[in-house]
This record gives C-alpha cells, sequence and structure tokens, in this order.
C-alpha cells in the first residue's frame, strides 16, 4: 500500500493533517475537464429548427478526470452518467444515462500520458436530457441550457458504498447575439518558481514524479514562490445576452487552485476579479517544503495546479519537487 505509513503517521498528529485541504494523501477527484467546455448552437428564434436539427450541430465533448488515490496501489472501477442536475447536483429527475462505464489503471502507477476520460455523444440521449433542461429553464435558454456529467469511481474490489462522486457542468449556448463565441479551456504558459535566496525565477517543468528522473531539488523546510504566467490573450472576452435583448462584454477572470502531497501553501486558491479598486487579484502563492524531521531522506512531492476559467474551463498540471533534508 502506497503511502499506509505516512498515513498511520498522519493519524498520529506527525505528518500533514487531513484537515488541510490543500495537502493530497487520500482517494480523491481533484478536477474534472471538457473539451469543449461549451458548444455555441445557431437558432432562428423566429422559425426554431426541429431539436434534431441542432443535434447535428454539436461534436462530441470529452471529459476527463484528475484524480489522486495515493493510499492503495489498485485499479478503479468508474461509471459516468448525464443528467440534469438537482440542487445537489445529483441525477435525480429528468431523463438520464450512463455515457461510459470500465475501469482505469492506477493513477500513481499508471504510464506518462494516460488520461482518464470518457466521451459524451451528441445523440439522441443528450437531446433528451438537453430539451429536459431547457423546458425547466427559466429563461429559457437565454444563458445557455446547462446538463451535467456525475462521475462515480471506486477500487475494482471495494465495496460501492465507498464510492467517490463528482461533478462537471456543461452548457449549450445560442448564438444570441450573433457575435458571440464558444468558450475554450484556459492556459498557461509555465509556472515560474523562485528558489529560496534566489533574485530570479526559473520556470519549473511539467510533469509527475514518476515521469522525471531528476526533479527540482530544494531543503527540507524552505519556502518558494509559484507564479502562473498565461499566454496572450488567456483571459477571454465575452458576450453575455441580458434579458432587455441587449448583451454586455466582460474579460474572464482566471483562478488557480494548489494542491501538494506534503508541504503547505500560503494560499490555497488565487487569482478572481479584480477588486473594488480595479486592481488584479494576486496570482502567485508560496509553497512551503515539510520540514526535515517529517522526511525519511529525499522525498519527492507531487505539486498539482489546476486553472479555471468563469466559464466551466478547466485545465491542470502536475510538476514534482525533491525534498532534501
Amino acid at each position: 500500500m502506497r503511502a499506509l505509513g505516512c498515513l498511520a503517521v498522519a493519524l498520529a498528529g506527525a505528518c500533514n493533517s487531513f484537515a488541510n485541504p490543500e495537502v493530497v494523501i487520500d482517494f480523491r477527484v481533484l478536477a474534472m475537464s471538457a473539451e469543449p467546455p461549451e458548444q455555441v448552437i445557431d437558432v432562428d428564434i423566429q422559425d426554431p429548427a426541429p431539436p434534431i436539427e441542432l443535434l447535428e450541430q454539436l461534436v462530441p465533448t470529452e471529459v476527463c478526470v484528475l484524480i489522486s488515490d495515493r493510499v492503495f496501489d489498485r485499479r478503479l472501477r468508474w461509471e459516468m452518467t448525464v443528467c440534469s442536475f438537482d440542487n445537489d447536483m445529483r441525477c435525480t429527475a429528468g431523463p438520464s444515462y450512463v455515457s461510459g462505464s470500465g475501469i482505469w489503471d492506477d493513477p500513481e502507477l499508471s504510464p506518462a500520458g494516460t488520461k482518464f476520460c470518457d466521451s459524451i455523444q451528441p445523440d439522441g440521449n443528450l437531446l433528451g436530457v438537453a430539451l429536459y433542461a431547457y423546458e425547466n429553464d427559466l429563461l429559457r435558454g437565454l444563458g445557455g441550457v446547462y446538463y451535467g456529467l456525475l462521475l462515480r469511481v471506486g477500487g475494482v474490489d471495494d465495496d460501492p458504498e465507498l464510492d467517490l462522486y463528482a461533478a462537471k457542468n456543461l452548457r449549450l449556448m445560442p448564438r444570441y447575439p450573433a457575435e458571440i463565441t464558444a468558450n475554450t479551456n484556459p492556459s498557461l504558459e509555465r509556472v515560474d518558481i523562485t528558489m529560496p535566496d534566489a533574485n530570479e525565477p526559473i520556470p519549473l517543468a511539467f510533469g509527475r514524479c514518476s515521469d522525471q528522473a531528476t526533479p527540482l531539488e530544494i531543503p527540507a523546510g524552505s519556502a518558494v514562490r509559484l507564479t502562473p504566467v498565461e499566454p496572450e490573450g488567456a483571459r477571454e472576452p465575452y458576450l453575455v445576452p441580458t434579458t432587455d435583448g441587449s448583451s454586455r462584454m466582460f474579460t474572464e477572470s482566471l483562478t488557480y487552485q494548489w494542491l501538494a502531497s506534503a508541504g503547505n501553501y500560503s494560499a490555497g486558491s488565487t487569482g478572481g476579479p479584480r477588486d473594488a479598486f480595479g486592481n488584479p487579484a494576486t496570482l502567485f502563492t508560496d509553497w512551503r517544503a515539510p520540514a526535515a524531521d517529517d522526511i525519511d531522506g529525499p522525498t519527492d512531492v507531487e505539486l498539482w495546479f489546476i486553472q479555471r476559467d468563469e466559464r466551466l474551463g478547466v485545465h491542470w498540471y502536475e510538476a514534482c519537487i525533491r525534498v532534501v533534508p
């Protein structure tokens, strides 16, 4: 069992506590992304086309999962269900269907580049869910028609009562006004890391610890600054239709969630909209490595950086730092 020793120590209070949500030493769904995150449909309000013709404008949506299972060495049993979510993001009302199921390799031991994904096909099943969502939307789809993807995942041989659930919203938008465009997932150029006592940052290599022979090393107990560097155009402008028949233009704000398998962050979430004075939100965070007394020799620490926009877009990156006593 991977990390069982650390788990036992954590229960005794010497490792990072379960109370810190930024420290991932358990079985957890960290993020879900969709490609594309939303789709725009051409709709003639005066002479609506039959729903089946609108469906022909859609493309398959690939939903992928970032998952941690650091306690056990095991494969995972999964199932994804498409539905119209209730207020608790569960499939309790309206039509629903299983879009896919199967077995995933161990997330930590799987080969480099392995993706944990399922594809939602634009078929009659999806049409039934979308029509139900449209008919129960107070704005009749003006702000888009939302539907959901519910993931259920657990160990292959484990009791299903122990399964995890995670939910992802997706959206179909009418092309109204005509200038509206579909959202795309955000992206990063790199994450810069400022080492202890260094004046200039350096790019942090992306990739899991299992995929890096020589991760970047830092002394135990030291702190480094992590700063996301966004490419030009990462923050997309977008139109929002209003109930008076006009529209408003906005520019996306991006947020960052910071996770690690050990140590701690000065801020587990950064970014977001500008403050009341128009100042941009802080993007960086400081990560402090575990102390020398908390590790047994050189220790590789996994880091996850999850980037989100305001319109269901998600992108994540993985990295590794070797902590040395």
